[in-house]
């Protein structure tokens, strides 16, 4: 099925993305998850990635940096092909920050040293040097009092700010997002998603999977709806949230928005269930 795009579509070359992905297949065993990706994020975009599970998203944003390696196709991050065998990939990856659905903080670490670890051993900090960007980044994300903790000892919420801020430290020129809120309690998702806010504002590049619909409505600069394995449609968030044109994106925003109704096939727009 061809990509449907219900915006203007921004045309990007390898030279002047962020992120670029052309014909991208991606299987595991006889299942192919991935089926001919073209995808890109400009320098400074916020692109939030949507779809129901199973869909691909996840796969995509792992494929970036080489987490998942593609089948065939192509990938490249700030100009470097990340898909060329002699590619430096731990350069490439020192770029990209991520943030996964689980926290993956050092539990023997506190806080601090989770932060600072990293910036010692692959960048080579001093630790006066690491200390003091792990803690600027740790007021960045509102922590500046949980330098001593430990991972057992901060809530859900409080230990993805910390993970945000350790991808952070490491000065990222890009940051990826894998469904960052998907293991939080609800009370605690809305302390993540103001750090989010705050980077999106600050012109940080970030790619960002997420079932949070208001977030990306609200940030986003594009939205991409993914649905087995294809990229079925794209463009600006008010367009593809409140007017979308491919009926798969309506069926799903339909279920995922206001499970009770469903989707006009004519024009996009949500009707209530009818009673027989």
């Amino acid at each position: 099925m061809p990509r449907t795009t219900s915006q203007i579509e921004v045309v990007s070359t390898v030279s002047d993305a962020a992120i670029e992905v052309r014909s991208l297949h991606k299987s595991f065993g006889t299942l192919e998850v991935l089926k001919g990706i073209d995808f890109h994020v400009d320098k400074g975009e916020v692109v939030c990635v949507i779809g129901p599970s199973g869909s691909g998203k996840s796969t995509l944003l792992r494929c970036i940096n080489l987490l998942e390696t593609p089948t065939s196709g192509k990938i490249w991050v700030s100009g470097q092909d990340v898909t060329d065998p002699d590619v430096d990939i731990d350069a490439v990856r020192r770029s990209i920050g991520m943030v996964f659905q689980q926290f993956n903080l050092f539990p023997h670490l506190s806080v601090l040293e989770n932060l600072t670890i990293a910036q010692r051993r692959v960048l080579r900090r001093s630790r006066s040097e690491a200390d003091a960007v792990a803690r600027a980044n740790l007021e960045r994300v509102g922590l500046t009092d949980k330098v001593t903790a430990y991972p057992a000892q901060l809530s859900g919420g409080q230990a993805q700010r910390a993970a945000i801020a350790r991808s952070l430290s490491m000065g990222p020129e890009l940051m990826l997002f894998d469904e960052p809120t998907s293991a939080l309690d609800p009370e605690l998702v809305g302390d993540v998603l103001e750090v989010m806010r705050g980077l999106a504002a600050e012109g940080m590049t970030m790619m960002v999977v997420t079932h949070e619909m208001s977030f990306a409505r609200e940030v986003a600069d594009r939205v991409v709806f993914m649905d087995d394995g294809i990229i079925v449609e794209e463009g600006r968030p008010e367009a593809v949230l409140g007017a979308p044109q491919h009926p798969r994106t309506r069926d799903f925003l339909a279920r995922v928005l206001n499970p009770g109704r469903r989707a006009s096939p004519s024009d996009g727009s949500l009707t209530e269930p009818t009673v027989s």
